[in-house]
């Protein structure tokens, strides 16, 4: 099954006023509340990241996949605003609008950091978190910052982005590339040159304390049950990130796939379903 392979017909859209800004959203099936939150990389979206997902796990949860600000069709991320407190502010007061008191989620790379996030700010509204090749932690061995972040990271510098760029980036997402397809690379490529997002890229005003969540003292106290998935030869955010997040979550279990990049949901999307439901269903 190649990347490009979609689970389902796109879902219809939906839009949300929160703190005066449009966040763009699925919402599929119905039962618990499941919020899917993507990561980062050069155009994503939520439906890009869990196309393979949704319509699955719709058959025993209400699953929401938003697209976070600043990516997407939703709305951009103010200037001043650090980007992993502001999208989490954004996912509660999202909740709060919505009526949905409390969810399980989802969290893929940075979007894994939001739910992480949102759990040490209002534990309350988090049921069970599922936290897939997250960041928050720090590597034990591997050099730092990966290939995979740097790109990230310059993505919009110098010339701005290109295909080549791109190329480069999502290469380093997957544990078998020639599933990659010239489809799927222009259509993100695409994405990521909305002209809203060329003026202000994404990923900036990131500080410290959000991308070292592992020093935060409440992650030590949290009372959630959360799986930690991770690409055994994820290139991203490697394995032993894991390590640390694992010692400091009180009731973490860790769950690696073997022959598998940074992106889980699309390289075994059938073992990944499995284990979603059958982790947020188990008493």
């Amino acid at each position: 099954m190649s990347l490009e392979t979609q689970s389902a017909e796109l879902p219809e859209s939906h839009f949300v006023e929160v703190n005066g800004l449009n966040i763009h959203y699925h919402d599929v099936g119905s039962g618990p509340v499941l919020f899917m939150f993507h990561g980062s990389g050069p155009g994503a979206s939520g439906w890009s990241n869990f196309n393979r997902n949704v319509n699955v796990l719709a058959e025993k949860f209400r699953v929401i996949v938003p697209d976070m600000p600043g990516f997407g069709k939703s709305d951009i991320i103010p200037d001043e605003s650090p980007v992993y407190s502001f999208w989490t502010k954004i996912f509660i007061d999202m909740m709060k609008v919505m009526g949905i008191p409390s969810a399980h989620f989802v969290g893929n790379s940075g979007g894994g950091m939001v739910a992480l996030k949102m759990a040490m700010e209002c534990p309350d509204m988090v049921n069970r978190l599922i936290l897939m090749g997250p960041g928050g932690g720090v590597p034990l061995t591997t050099t730092w910052p990966t290939e995979g972040i740097k790109i990230l990271n310059s993505y919009y510098d110098e010339e701005g982005p290109t295909i080549e760029k791109l190329k480069r980036f999502v290469d380093q997402f997957l544990y078998d590339p020639s599933q990659l397809t010239d489809e799927l690379i222009e259509t993100r490529y695409q994405a990521s040159i909305d002209p809203r997002f060329i003026d202000k890229p994404p990923m900036r005003n990131m500080t410290a304390a959000e991308l070292e969540l592992w020093r935060d003292e409440r992650i030590s106290k949290l009372p959630h049950e959360v799986l930690i998935t991770w690409g055994r030869e994820d290139r991203v955010l490697p394995l032993d990130m894991a390590f640390v997040l694992m010692k400091q979550i009180p009731k973490a279990r860790l769950f690696v796939m073997p022959q598998c990049g940074h992106w889980i949901q699309w390289e075994h999307a059938e073992e990944f379903n499995r284990t979603v439901t059958n982790f947020l269903l188990e008493q």
